[in-house]
């Protein structure tokens, strides 16, 4: 039976207005793929984790408005890479996932490349949601993750401060470019003289609202406060900017955006050689999937740079994804996946946070039943 792949769009309503350097999010579309097969194909026995008998693999391809490649011909796009894949004569096993993936999809559409990777993974692994077979997803090991506070007024964020920490997290990612610097150097003060470096880590995350000649000013203001780093400081493409502020920055200095958009291995290479940050920022959606961030942890491997692994507004479809191949790699600091509780109507999955830390919990099956309506 060949494989056949459809999709649908599901809109995520936030539990509240988030503010980000982009503006104030209040819903997020997420588009699913689904590529189907039957049983005798796969080899797949009746396992737990779906509500029909049907086999499929399950991707997330969520573009983020303002900053996703993809945009703006996104679903037109997937309506052509579907189109393509089905009048192609694919049997399951009979394909390598990596060839198939760079002839259907253009490297300049990761979203949509992420996507399709993790649907035909799972399909792979059975129809099981497990898109890694690994110590998470069999509940053996759970993955150190940051709480993120979004951008918002000094209150509001200080509440967000409190419940992150009263819920056990010991690192923190903060926002911050929203409301006046003073106040927030205030707040992340307030912090600081509750609690020491040592005991809670601040990332602080300009999503590059800061001018190049502004940037060092507030580096060495945040800097009395023990960081452990500033992400995207400046906007992306300037170079000789960011090269500047990675070598002299007071605060190690993370990339995210910079890396959005390069999809040539020697291109990556060059680039973290060039400015030498002392992290990265990994998004698979978009960079364009896990054999793209893949190359980029080889890359900074080899340059002796770190990097941790961050979901993107992703419904619990793409986060449990990126929490599998994050457990992949044998890497000690936290992953930026804490945005499984962010909307009303999220995919419920066995995904639990507690104490700051990410698991998979066997004895919680996946409720796909929002997505079996869309396909009907």
């Amino acid at each position: 039976m060949p494989l056949h792949v459809d999709y649908f769009k599901h809109t995520l309503d936030f539990r509240f207005p988030a503010g980000t350097s982009r503006g104030v999010l209040t819903y997020h579309d997420a588009y699913f793929l689904k590529v189907t097969a039957n049983e005798q194909d796969t080899g797949r026995s009746d396992e737990p984790g779906t509500q029909s008998s049907e086999v499929f693999g399950l991707g997330e391809a969520s573009p983020l408005p303002g900053l996703s490649v993809d945009y703006p011909d996104f679903e037109a796009n997937l309506q052509k890479v579907c189109s393509l894949f089905n009048k192609l004569d694919l049997e399951v096993f009979s394909w390598n996932l990596n060839l198939l993936v760079d002839q259907l999809v253009d490297k300049r559409l990761p979203c949509l490349r992420f996507g399709l990777e993790t649907a035909l993974l799972d399909l792979l692994n059975g129809g099981r949601r497990v898109v890694f077979d690994n110590d998470f997803t069999r509940g053996n090991r759970q993955l150190a993750i940051n709480g993120l506070v979004w951008m918002g007024d000094r209150a509001a964020m200080l509440r967000q401060v409190e419940e992150k920490l009263a819920a056990g997290y010991t690192t923190l990612k903060m926002k911050v470019g929203a409301i006046d610097f003073d106040e927030e150097c205030r707040l992340i003060e307030s912090i600081r003289n509750r609690f020491s470096p040592e005991r809670v880590a601040l990332r602080i995350d300009a999503n590059g609202a800061w001018s190049p000649d502004d940037a060092p000013r507030k580096l060495r203001e945040l800097s009395r406060f023990g960081l452990h780093s500033i992400e995207q400081p400046i906007q992306a493409r300037q170079p000789e900017a960011m090269s500047e502020l990675c070598r002299t920055s007071p605060i190690p200095v993370a990339l995210d955006e910079e890396l959005v958009g390069l999809n040539d291995y020697v291109e990556k290479f060059r680039l973290v050689k060039q400015l030498a940050p002392a992290y990265l920022i990994l998004k698979p959606t978009l960079l364009g999937g896990f054999y793209s961030c893949r190359e980029w942890i080889e890359i900074a491997n080899r340059l002796q740079c770190k990097w941790w692994l961050t979901s993107a507004l992703e419904s619990n479809v793409g986060l449990s994804a990126i929490g599998q191949f994050a457990a992949e790699f044998n890497n000690p600091l936290p992953q930026g996946l804490g945005t499984g509780q962010l909307y009303h109507n999220n995919i419920p999955a066995p995904l639990r946070v507690e104490g700051g830390q990410l698991r998979y919990q066997l004895t919680q099956p996946w409720d796909l039943s929002r997505v079996e309506a869309g396909f009907a």
